[in-house]
């Protein structure tokens, strides 16, 4: 008994102080270093279900659109409290410098529409060291619906951070966005309903503090669009539609809202669950609501990403982050013409897939020293260990090394600068120097390129 008051008593103590210094949080230092890159947080699915991960993973990125993930895209952390499985994570800098992560509870293959009065909380200092995982319970009053899709914003009069969520209020057959407010990110008040158009929507996003406005994007269900309201304050109740928004399809949602580092532009990342695990990507002016869709070949998400969080860090941030876990192992080879369409092999034959795809390993490349040897590189299959990309008669299949020399001379090649844009990359075969790897009707070859088209479709981008 006397042990167990001990451990009681030390979290107790534990949980003051993280009050103690959430409770009014100081500016971060005057003299902190500017952000200057992003880190993203998401989980993951694939289209059979054998990628799902509901685990928080990591990615940077310097411009917010080429996605490095950390931990060879494995998790960063993994839950262990509830149900041991987390979706649409958020981060949130907080005014002291240091970091939180909410998500909602719900495990791999879980029931999204069971009722759960919690989402899950980690806490860190410096986004590398991690408190464990907990409990906030955001929803109290509500014991018969579900708590989705939490997000946090700073709210001034109540001197605490509103956390908003998807839920079903009692009384209500739709779903609204409710918040209820915490200091400590270990106790929260009852939920109030935030904002309601009378019918379903989900996944919110609260920006503060631009141009004298704050904003929230939602997903409308009626319209299934990314929807925008605002207010001049942030006061449950007090927001108005001021935009319909954008979407692809009426499967776009999780609207996650970046700011440009260096213009005044917007980014709008949007999720889709038809096909699933494929972000769009719009830009542009966030208090004027519109906003233009940027083409694939200008951004690149984590293979398999879900439901992501976006947040400026600095370039310190970003190095301990690849210190402390690493990139890939491995690389993606983008279609220049073809941008959703990365190299894949299917049957060992080569050929470029629309993303995304299963199974997804078939897309995932180790570039290797070229076997033919130095200033060459080699396409190494990521799920088919010691079988490289090799060109015979013209045709590109996967083949297993049979350590010859006329093998290494057909699976090796010389990455160039990209026939149709010099920062994309091309590939000149070695056994046939004037021919390169290309698509052709979706399947891999070497060919001698002497057309826009054959350029094109020679050129391609090595990203994650």
């Amino acid at each position: 008994m006397f042990v167990r008051w001990i451990r009681r008593s030390a979290l107790i103590v534990a949980l003051l102080t993280v009050a103690a210094a959430l409770a009014t949080p100081p500016q971060r230092a005057a003299a902190a270093e500017a952000d200057s890159a992003y880190v993203m947080g998401y989980f993951k699915e694939s289209l059979s279900g054998a990628g799902n991960v509901n685990a928080l993973h990591l990615a940077v990125s310097d411009d917010g659109r080429q996605w490095t993930p950390l931990n060879d895209n494995n998790p960063v952390l993994t839950p262990t409290a509830g149900t041991k499985g987390i979706r649409d994570p958020f981060i949130h800098r907080l005014p002291n410098g240091s970091w939180v992560v909410l998500a909602t509870d719900i495990p791999a293959g879980g029931d999204f529409a069971k009722p759960n009065q919690y989402v899950h909380v980690w806490t860190s200092p410096d986004l590398v060291t991690w408190s464990a995982d907990r409990l906030l319970r955001v929803n109290a009053t509500n014991t018969g619906s579900y708590s989705w899709a939490p997000a946090v914003h700073w709210d001034p009069v109540r001197k605490a951070y509103g956390v908003t969520f998807s839920t079903v209020p009692p009384g209500y057959t739709h779903s609204v966005i409710s918040v209820s407010y915490t200091t400590d990110f270990v106790t929260a008040t009852d939920p109030q309903v935030f904002y309601d158009t009378g019918s379903g929507i989900i996944d919110s996003h609260v920006v503060t503090g631009v141009g004298g406005a704050n904003y929230l994007y939602y997903k409308d269900n009626a319209s299934g669009r990314l929807a925008g309201a605002r207010s001049s304050s942030v006061e449950p109740g007090s927001f108005t539609r001021y935009t319909e928004g954008v979407a692809v399809n009426r499967c776009t949602e999780a609207p996650t809202l970046v700011k440009s580092l260096t213009s005044s532009a917007w980014m709008l990342w949007g999720d889709t669950f038809c096909p699933n695990a494929r972000f769009d990507l719009w830009e542009g002016d966030l208090v004027s609501g519109q906003w233009s869709q940027v083409g694939r070949q200008s951004y690149t998400a984590p293979l398999n990403a879900k439901h992501n969080t976006v947040h400026p860090i600095t370039a310190a941030d970003r190095d301990r982050l690849l210190a402390r876990y690493g990139g890939t192992s491995w690389n993606l080879l983008k279609s220049y013409n073809y941008p959703g369409h990365y190299v894949r092999h299917e049957n060992f034959e080569g050929r470029i897939g629309e993303l995304p795809f299963d199974p997804f390993q078939d897309a995932q490349w180790r570039l290797r020293a070229g076997l033919s040897g130095s200033g060459t590189v080699s396409f190494e299959s990521v799920n088919y260990p010691g079988y490289y990309l090799r060109q015979r008669d013209s045709v590109v299949r996967l083949v297993r090394n049979d350590g010859t020399a006329d093998f290494a001379a057909d699976a090796s090649f010389q990455r160039v600068a990209g026939l149709a844009d010099g920062s994309w990359s091309s590939f000149r075969s070695v056994r046939y120097p004037t021919r390169y790897l290309r698509h052709s009707s979706f399947g891999l070859r070497t060919d001698e390129i002497t057309t826009a088209v054959g350029r094109a479709d020679a050129t391609f981008d090595v990203v994650q």
